[in-house]
C-alpha cells in the first residue's frame, strides 16, 4: 500500500469480500496479501462498522467451569475462575454471549475455544429465541463440562479477553478461527486490546488432537511457525505423543 488511495480501495474490497461471507483466507489470496497484513484491514472494517451500527445491549455471558486452568491473567481478580485449578476439561473453554434483539428476543452466539493452541474451534449463531428459552439453551450448551460444574455468569470484559485472545495467540500459531466464528463475532464486539490473558498451558504450545482434526497439517504448522521443541502435542493413539 503505497498511497492512501489504495488502502481505501482495499478497505473496501475487504469489506465487501467479508460482507459475503469470505473468509480471512480466502479475502487475502483474492486481495494478494498475507494473512499478516490482512488483519490490521479486517479490523478498521470491523470497527467502522460498529461505529455505524451500535451494538445491542447485552444480557448475559457465560464461561465454562475452569477455563483459566493452565492459564496465566494478569490482573482481573474480579473475574470468575481466574485462578482456576484442573477440572478435567483444561485447555477448552466454551462462552455464550446473549444480546437483545427486540422486546422479549434475544439474540444468542456460542464459542468453543482452544485456549491452548487453536483459538475458535467452533461457533454457533446467531439464533434468536424467545428470552424465556435462554436459560434453556445455555444449560444445554454447556453439556459437556456439568462434571466440572455449573458455567460462571462473566462480564463481556472477560469473554471478550477469552475468545479474541485466543484467536489472536492462535493465528500466531498459524491457525485462522473457524469459518463459522465470523458470523458470530460481532457479538464479542470490536476487538483492539491485548488481552491479559496467557495463552497455551503454562505459556507453551499444547495441541491435543480432536477427532475431527489433522493432526498431520496442525504439527507441520507449528514445527513452522514455534519450531520442534517449543509446543507440546498429544495425538491419541499416536507413538510418541506426550503432555
Amino acid at each position: 500500500m503505497t498511497a492512501d488511495v489504495n488502502e481505501d480501495e482495499l478497505l473496501t474490497r475487504v469489506r465487501e469480500l467479508r460482507e459475503a461471507g469470505w473468509s480471512p483466507k480466502q479475502i487475502a489470496r483474492t486481495i494478494g496479501l498475507r494473512p499478516a497484513e490482512l488483519a490490521p484491514l479486517v479490523r478498521r472494517v470491523a470497527v467502522d462498522d460498529a461505529a455505524a451500527a451500535p451494538e445491542p445491549p447485552v444480557v448475559g455471558c457465560w464461561v465454562s467451569p475452569g477455563w483459566s486452568a493452565g492459564l496465566t491473567v494478569d490482573g482481573h481478580d474480579d473475574w470468575p475462575d481466574a485462578s482456576a485449578v484442573s477440572r478435567g476439561r483444561d485447555g477448552v473453554a466454551s462462552v455464550v454471549v446473549a444480546r437483545r434483539q427486540r422486546s422479549h428476543r434475544v439474540s444468542v452466539c456460542g464459542f468453543l475455544v482452544d485456549v491452548f493452541c487453536l483459538g475458535v474451534k467452533n461457533a454457533l449463531g446467531p439464533e434468536v429465541m424467545d428470552e424465556g428459552d435462554l436459560r434453556g439453551f445455555v444449560h444445554e450448551f454447556f453439556t459437556p463440562f456439568r462434571e466440572a460444574g455449573r458455567p460462571a455468569e462473566a462480564s463481556l470484559e472477560l469473554v471478550r479477553h477469552l475468545v479474541w485472545g485466543a484467536v489472536d495467540y492462535a493465528r500466531g500459531l498459524g491457525f485462522d478461527p473457524a469459518p463459522d466464528f465470523e458470523p458470530a463475532a460481532g457479538h464479542l464486539g470490536v476487538w483492539q486490546q491485548t488481552s491479559a490473558i496467557t495463552f497455551g498451558r503454562n505459556g507453551m504450545p499444547l495441541y491435543v488432537a480432536g477427532p475431527y482434526d489433522k493432526p498431520e497439517a496442525v504439527l507441520r504448522t507449528l514445527n513452522r511457525t514455534v519450531g520442534r521443541g517449543n509446543f507440546h502435542t498429544f495425538v491419541p493413539g499416536a507413538a510418541g505423543s506426550a503432555l
